[in-house]
């Protein structure tokens, strides 16, 4: 079976050679979300909590153009410019998550892609 290449316009379009997801048989592969406004462009990131809101949004876009919801979310990778802003975007990021959270891991880096704050990717399986 081939892989699937997922693509959802409510979700910003790659800024580089990737997909925004790819489906291998039941599992899915979210590339890294960052908080762009999928009609404008334009970054969403008037503070940290906004910024992890809008992220949460285009992982849900993309999941829901492949069938997917947060609750066949398995696994989660979280890339913060800052430790500092952890509890903030732990909160947010939670509203998403009410129930069997995914694993996960949250690692701070130097640098983000368009130097957001914050930068989420997922895989998501479908039993």
């Amino acid at each position: 079976m081939a892989n699937k290449i997922i693509y959802s316009k409510e979700a910003p379009a790659p800024i580089g050679p990737y997909s925004q997801a790819v489906q291998a048989g039941n599992t899915l592969f979210v590339s890294g979300q960052i908080a762009l406004d999928a009609a404008t462009g334009e970054l969403i990131n008037e503070n940290i909590t906004e910024e992890t809101h809008t992220v949460m949004k285009n992982l849900d876009a993309i999941l829901t153009e492949s069938g997917y919801s947060f609750g066949d979310v398995v696994k989660c990778s979280i890339f913060i410019k800052s430790m500092d802003d952890f509890g903030t975007i732990n909160e947010a990021y939670g509203q998403y998550f009410k129930s069997n959270p995914p694993a996960r891991e949250t690692v701070e880096v130097s640098r983000l892609p368009k130097d957001v704050q914050v930068e989420i990717s997922c895989i998501a399986i479908k039993s």
